[in-house]
């Protein structure tokens, strides 16, 4: 009888484990703030299990706290020194902080943070969101700290042969770099017509048709997600964007980026500054001033070091 109910109680203690870690999962991929508090809850009560302290890097690096993601990283491997997903978000936990560091800092944790994504790389070859990782910053990085478009290419050739789509996704990163427009939006619907449903993909050519001031041809596609995709607000967002870029299409433009502002977004989705400074662009160009005016500040109190928001109330 005891013996049974050790077993039970195993169980349930497994069952409520495995649900704890679906959650912080779910909690962060909603953006949910709640996510920090649940991940280090469960890393308190876990603090041998490496799956608990990368979702917590994860969850500090949503919360913008760098130096405390990259804590709970190196604490997953310690735990697990072979586990490329942990590897993996201690690099993106490296990319957070070296954002808040002086020069010289920068300088000392570049290695450290490519040396992550490199390591993550090699314990799993198949891993792409650390070779993606990799080509941002084989493209941003001086040669002094390793950084080289040639290193990139390779990167991007290495994710077509586990992914073309991602290949191509990769591809027109590297050209949008070296600002070659035209050949950025071959890769771009290349990528796409192999997978035509994939809101990453869909993304990354509307913004190049806007880049490119291709308007009609960003409207069509944002229509067509749309479409597909009444509840997409990564749908809706672009379509205020193109309206904000283009001056075009502002009825749409602003009544999308209403219902996106009202809608749950996800931890990459484009923050509520960045739709409120959208949405005063579009009112502005449709000559509602009080009302773009209410949009920027709005956008202001949010981030007061929104420049392009302060420019733009200028302006007005």
């Amino acid at each position: 009888m005891r013996t049974f109910l050790f077993l039970l109680a195993f169980g349930l203690s497994t069952l409520v484990s495995a649900n704890t870690l679906q959650e912080v999962k779910a909690q962060l991929d909603a953006g949910d703030k709640r996510a920090l508090s649940t991940a280090e809850a469960f890393a308190k009560a876990n603090p041998k299990n490496a799956d608990a302290w990368t979702l917590l890097a994860r969850a500090r690096i949503q919360a913008n706290k760098g130096a405390q993601a990259v804590s709970a990283a190196e604490q997953a491997i310690k735990l697990a020194p072979n586990s490329a997903q942990a590897n993996l978000w201690l690099g993106n936990s490296y990319g957070v902080q070296i954002g808040n560091v002086g020069m010289m800092s920068k300088m000392s944790m570049a290695p450290k943070l490519r040396n992550a994504f490199e390591t993550a790389v090699k314990l799993d070859p198949s891993l792409t969101e650390a070779r993606s990782a990799l080509i941002e910053y084989y493209l941003q990085a001086p040669s002094m700290v390793g950084g080289g478009v040639d290193k990139a290419i390779a990167q991007a050739a290495a994710i077509a042969k586990y992914d073309r789509a991602a290949g191509f996704r990769a591809q027109t990163r590297i050209a949008m770099h070296e600002q070659n427009w035209s050949q950025a939006i071959k890769y771009g619907e290349a990528g796409l017509a192999l997978k035509p449903n994939d809101a990453a993909l869909r993304q990354q050519v509307i913004v190049l048709y806007q880049e490119a001031k291709r308007w009609p041809e960003a409207y069509t596609a944002v229509k067509k997600w749309i479409a597909s995709e009444p509840e997409s607000n990564k749908a809706l967002y672009q379509m205020g964007r193109l309206a904000a870029e283009s001056g075009q299409y502002l009825a749409e433009g602003e009544a999308a980026l209403r219902t996106y502002l009202k809608m749950p977004r996800q931890a990459q989705d484009p923050q509520v500054k960045n739709a409120q400074y959208r949405l005063g662009q579009v009112l502005a160009h449709a000559g509602k001033k009080a009302e773009a005016k209410s949009a920027f500040q709005t956008a202001l109190k949010l981030d007061p070091k929104l420049k392009e928001a302060k420019d733009a109330l200028a302006k007005l």
